[in-house]
């Protein structure tokens, strides 16, 4: 797969150096470790102050949140939806954090974008190749999941279907596949984060908390991630795990993410490099 010719742009072959990110003055990729948290959707104007204000405290440049909740239930809660996105606004705005939210579709790329620093794609549309083909005309980053059953170099084209359409800011994300054990949510890859590290300049963060489904192992999950070349995480918090609408049993207490940044740093140092929740955010008025 080393000399595979299939996916051009994403490839070290291509581009030798690392790719590095800037936003909002935060570099994802190179010698920094990239930091986002937050619930997996915002269900309250309350929630989602609270989670955003302690996530802001400990210095975390970016905040997750989901408006748009694509769930396999359509029972399930499916998001705020625009309202869900204002709020994420509102925090950003008040807390001087960078927002990631997914766009699930074409239909509302536009509705989405003006509220978010990086549009996520998730592990469901990793395969959709003409939706990968319209975000490479946008101007913001992209968040790439692995689909739950993809390849490598599955992942890798999907990847670019982006770039050739000229936008160069691809973040892949692994997030765990599905395999035979259904002792875990999902199986976090570490062989497939590192091999992707090697094929691709692209910048790479690990997803613990939907890779494992249960935050007992998020700090082991992270502290790994990171060793295997992560360049950052996205981590599940909630200021209510117990009765959050979408992933509770994944979502750390507000308190055990504080306590696992330690090791976290710890991880960094161990591989050259710093933090960003130790890093002096630039102001970014909207």
């Amino acid at each position: 797969m080393k000399d595979s010719p299939l996916y051009k742009l994403a490839s070290r072959a291509h581009k030798s150096q690392d790719t590095v990110i800037d936003v909002r003055g935060h570099r994802i990729g190179g010698d920094e470790i990239f930091m986002i948290a937050g619930p997996c959707a915002v269900e309250s104007e309350e929630q989602i102050h609270q989670i955003a204000e302690r996530i802001s405290n400990l210095g975390i440049p970016f905040l997750r949140g989901g408006a748009h909740k694509p769930r396999t239930s359509p029972y399930n809660f499916q998001g705020l939806q625009e309202k869900g996105l204002e709020l994420l606004r509102d925090v950003s705005n008040k807390y001087n954090l960078g927002i990631i939210t997914e766009v699930m579709d074409l239909s509302l790329l536009d509705q989405v974008y003006p509220h978010t620093d990086i549009l996520q794609i998730g592990s469901r549309n990793m395969k959709n190749y003409h939706f990968l083909k319209e975000l490479g005309k946008t101007d913001k980053p992209i968040l790439l999941k692995r689909g739950m059953d993809a390849t490598i170099e599955e992942w890798l084209l999907a990847a670019e279907y982006i770039l050739l359409g000229g936008n160069e800011e691809v973040i892949l994300c692994e997030r765990g596949i599905r395999t035979f054990d259904t002792s875990n949510r999902n199986t976090l890859d570490l062989a497939g984060l590192a091999l992707a590290k090697e094929l691709s300049h692209l910048p790479i963060i690990s997803d613990p908390s939907q890779a494992t489904g249960d935050r007992k192992l998020i700090e082991a999950a992270s502290m790994a991630s990171l060793a295997a070349g992560a360049d950052g995480l996205m981590i599940e918090v909630h200021n209510n795990p117990e009765v959050a609408l979408s992933d509770g049993p994944q979502s750390l207490f507000l308190n055990q993410l504080d306590e696992m940044l330690p090791s976290f740093e710890r991880i960094a140092t161990a591989v050259n490099k710093t933090c960003s929740w130790n890093k002096e955010p630039e102001v970014i008025k909207v």
